[in-house]
């Protein structure tokens, strides 16, 4: 069946993540074409969808992609509602009008660093998906030094409740006793898996900061709790990256095709005597200077009069008193006389709205 599966096309649309449209799905919430839509179902750009009984529109060409880096500060959720009233990173992100922001992945709530938000849901998809191994680098200050040993079975993998992990890279970024920084990179993202690796080798991470994520890095000067906004190139290269088509193709395949103006781009010269210039719907376009009816040009100093004689309006070309001499031709800009504003010359001798003033005694 041709068409993108429903789920992929409206995270697309930057409606919300590709879990969370499954679950509308699921719930008989979603419509296409007025039936009630499964996981299964595959839709074409022209289709109408509907969610909640509310319409919803494409937004290929209008659809804006937004990508910011924020620095999350320690002590906010990665949610959008927290029962207990904790500060979330949502309250901290600049309002949108194109979708929702969505992050791409989670950080602890002790965890600082590094959150990519974008407003792409099949972007935050495509990065957030296990295939795409993209790297995630950590700067984790932990209690104590590590050993050759423990470097090395870190880096080999070391056994957790949820299966096996392994560092990709452990780098020394300086510092002694407690206060021991180690840059640490891998490229999947299961819950407190850099907390839990240090631990099961017996040194627990006393603060963890995120400092790269794919080939996104921590701005050094992006100061906790604000973000920046990459340039609209930025974010179309990382979708690139990601394997998306670009916005031009994606536009392109969307466009539905438009009516050819009727409109021709000479002037369409009419059938005489009953010949065709052509067949059925055929227009002849001859340039305007070949349209053997054109009127000549009238002479310098020649203007154009009409005589009412017998009831009839008849033409009659006179000519000025200048005998042929060219006559100044008096010119104006029709959007600056409408925009100017009358200068105190004009204004001089005048009252409100350059009307004469009234006369008193």
């Amino acid at each position: 069946m041709q068409g993108e599966r429903l789920q992929k096309v409206l995270a697309g649309w930057g409606l919300g993540s590709r879990r969370a449209i499954e679950q509308w799905i699921a719930a008989g919430e979603v419509k296409v074409n007025g039936e009630v839509a499964t996981l299964g179902t595959r839709m074409l750009p022209t289709d109408r969808v509907e969610i909640r009984g509310q319409p919803v529109r494409s937004r290929v060409e209008s659809f804006t992609r937004r990508v910011l880096m924020y620095h999350k500060p320690e002590g906010e959720l990665t949610t959008r509602f927290d029962p207990e009233g904790r500060p979330t990173v949502f309250e901290s992100l600049p309002p949108i009008r194109d979708g929702r922001w969505i992050t791409v992945g989670r950080l602890d709530f002790n965890t600082s660093g590094l959150l990519i938000v974008t407003n792409d849901g099949e972007l935050a998809n495509r990065m957030m998906h296990p295939s795409q191994e993209l790297l995630r680098v950590y700067a984790a200050r932990i209690f104590g030094d590590l050993t050759p040993a423990m470097i090395k079975q870190l880096q080999e993998g070391v056994e957790l409740e949820d299966g096996v992990a392994h560092f990709e890279s452990v780098e020394d970024a300086g510092g002694t006793g407690m206060n021991h920084w180690y840059h640490v990179g891998l490229r999947e993202g299961r819950n407190r898996e850099v907390r839990r690796m240090f631990e099961a080798v017996g040194v627990p991470v006393s603060r963890l900061i995120r400092i790269q994520y794919g080939d996104l890095v921590l701005p050094p000067r992006l100061r906790p709790g604000k973000w920046n906004m990459l340039t609209a190139e930025e974010a179309e290269a990382l979708a690139v990256s990601m394997k998306m088509p670009s916005k031009k193709e994606a536009s392109d395949v969307v466009r539905t095709p438009r009516r050819a103006s009727v409109r021709p781009a000479f002037p369409v010269a009419r059938e005489r005597d009953g010949e065709s210039r052509g067949g059925a719907g055929e227009r002849s376009r001859t340039p305007a200077d070949a349209d053997p009816r054109r009127r000549e040009p009238r002479a310098a100093g020649e203007r154009k009069t009409y005589v009412v004689r017998s009831g009839r309006a008849e033409r009659q070309d006179v000519v000025t008193a200048t005998e042929g001499r060219p006559v100044a031709a008096r010119t104006y800009d029709s959007k600056r006389v409408a925009h100017s504003a009358p200068g105190p010359a004009q204004n001089r001798g005048r009252g409100a709205e350059g009307r004469p003033p009234r006369k008193r005694g």
